[in-house]
């Protein structure tokens, strides 16, 4: 066990860790945002402007920031890149139609200089839903594959039954190939309201 925490800590020092989350409208960003937390679905609305959450776990901080996704408030998610260690894309898996917005977006924000370190976690959500996309699909679709310069991982999920989700710093070791039990995140204090990854390590 002293191994494995000196893993974690070298992975993540002892300084509070800030995450985005992303993703159009009608993703499910607000819902795994819960779901990660609380471990449970909650009834949400479409996110004005942000939310966000500061989590621990095991004495490590991360400050969550829920973003809205709609057209006119995208243009604001870099208001919030400052600093950020990673980016949580949501997408939904039955969004056929906008994924290609979703890719724009997506290796637009890639390129900004204050996320030029962040890793990338891409959420498939609503796996539940009849002719919903893959994982695979998914990630031909945004073209992960040419992201060389960020180290990724996509995960097929359920937000409304929690179906696909491991613990957040468990989805994220994933992307650093850093091996990590599935300890549970708490929530410390409320503010506002198939796999693949790829590691250039």
């Amino acid at each position: 066990m002293g191994l494995l925490i000196s893993k974690i800590w070298s992975l993540f020092g002892n300084e509070e860790h800030k995450l985005v989350l992303v993703g159009l409208d009608n993703a499910g960003k607000t819902t795994i945002l819960y779901q990660l937390l609380l471990g449970e679905a909650v009834h949400t609305r479409p996110t004005i402007g942000s939310n966000v959450e500061e989590v621990v776990w095991r004495n490590l901080r991360f400050v969550m920031w829920d973003l809205g996704g709609q057209q006119s408030l995208r243009s604001a998610w870099t208001t919030y890149y400052t600093n950020s260690e990673f980016v949580i894309m949501v997408i939904d898996s039955t969004d056929r139609n906008r994924l290609n917005i979703s890719r724009d977006e997506l290796h637009q924000m890639l390129k900004h200089e204050e996320l030029s370190r962040a890793c990338l976690l891409v959420y498939a959500n609503k796996q539940d839903v009849k002719g919903s996309m893959t994982a695979a699909e998914i990630s031909e679709q945004l073209d992960l594959t040419s992201i060389k310069q960020h180290p990724w991982h996509i995960q097929a999920c359920c937000a409304l039954t929690g179906e696909g989700y491991a613990s957040l710093l468990t989805s994220i070791s994933f992307i650093h190939r850093t091996p990590v039990d599935r300890g549970q995140f708490k929530r410390a204090r409320p503010q506002y309201g198939a796999e693949t990854s790829h590691s250039n390590k």
